[in-house]
């Protein structure tokens, strides 16, 4: 699809910086979906949204808790960034006893690893980042837009990184 950007990244730095990128993009209501396998670099990608979004801290996988969220510093427009993992989920139904609404319908950013485990319990707009392990350090990050707010943001990236 035209609305989609492919990007290959040779190391965990340059998956950081691209979401950073990401982070300061970000508004208010965002859905940042990411699939792929283990070590792919859905973490590395979501500890550089944190740092667009002006939290200088690590951001570990919450894959024990399910949802960390981390106050944003002023002067952001995001308030709030809410990281989540669905590894451990057995049932689409543990989603809804998360009170996802809370965090979807919430004033901040969502970023979902493991999202293709509940993919169809998950509003129709959002970013969804596709991870493939090439190599040692390479990764394909596979980006698909759904939505007009996300098709925007694709295309700001593009032309951020000279893509066109």
């Amino acid at each position: 699809m035209r609305d989609n950007l492919t990007i290959t990244t040779c190391s965990p730095e340059e998956t950081q910086r691209i979401g950073a990128d990401i982070g300061k993009r970000a508004r208010a209501g965002d859905l940042i979906l990411l699939v792929g396998s283990l070590g792919t670099g859905k973490t590395c990608l979501t500890q550089g949204i944190a740092r667009g979004l002006g939290l200088p801290d690590y951001t570990p996988s919450p894959s024990f808790v399910l949802v960390r969220e981390y106050q944003v510093g002023v002067p952001c427009n995001v308030p709030l960034l809410y990281h989540i993992d669905f590894y451990r989920l057995d049932d689409i139904r543990e989603i809804a006893e998360l009170g996802m609404s809370d965090y979807l319908d919430g004033e901040g950013i969502c970023v979902v690893e493991w999202a293709d485990r509940a993919l169809d319990s998950l509003p129709e707009e959002h970013l969804l980042i596709k991870f493939e392990h090439l190599a040692v350090n390479e990764r394909r990050l596979r980006f698909e837009p759904r939505g007009q707010r996300y098709v925007g943001l694709v295309e700001e990236l593009k032309e951020k990184w000279n893509l066109r």
